[in-house]
């Protein structure tokens, strides 16, 4: 239940305060931008409110691009040719869904890898390349 209150310290959702529906002004083409929670700290990717405390007040912050590959799975259906599709652990904290380039049974979960593209023409989604090959002596 929303109580209103005159003497609260807080901007409205929107307003300048928050990062909800503000312009994001980014250096680079090749930036993820994410919203982190103003009460309690939560990275989040692309929401409108925070998946913790169901606060509205987000800043959005922009990431360095550096994450971990948590699971990836192989794509075979609508696509001329097989892809990857990944959920990648940011160092920020917020988990985003994205393509890694490299043949798509080569990516494996715990796989560090970083930003190459925020977002691919064809599937508007980002793209990441590997940071190092692991040694995979038994594949």
């Amino acid at each position: 239940m929303y109580h209103h209150s005159a003497s609260a310290s807080h901007p409205a959702a929107g307003s300048a305060g928050t990062g909800v529906l503000d312009p994001v002004v980014v250096d680079s083409k090749d930036a993820i931008v994410f919203q982190r929670c103003t009460w309690c700290g939560t990275a989040m990717y692309h929401r409108l409110l925070c998946p913790v405390c169901q606060g509205s007040e987000l800043r959005t912050e922009r990431s360095e691009g550096a994450g971990t590959v948590r699971h990836s799975t192989v794509v075979h259906r609508n696509t001329p040719a097989a892809r990857n599709v990944s959920l990648i652990e940011m160092a920020e904290g917020f988990v985003v869904r994205g393509r890694v380039m490299g043949p798509p049974v080569g990516i494996h979960s715990g796989d560090r890898v970083r930003l190459s593209t925020a977002k691919d023409p064809v599937r508007g989604e980002p793209v990441f390349q590997l940071i190092d090959e692991p040694y995979r002596a038994w594949t």
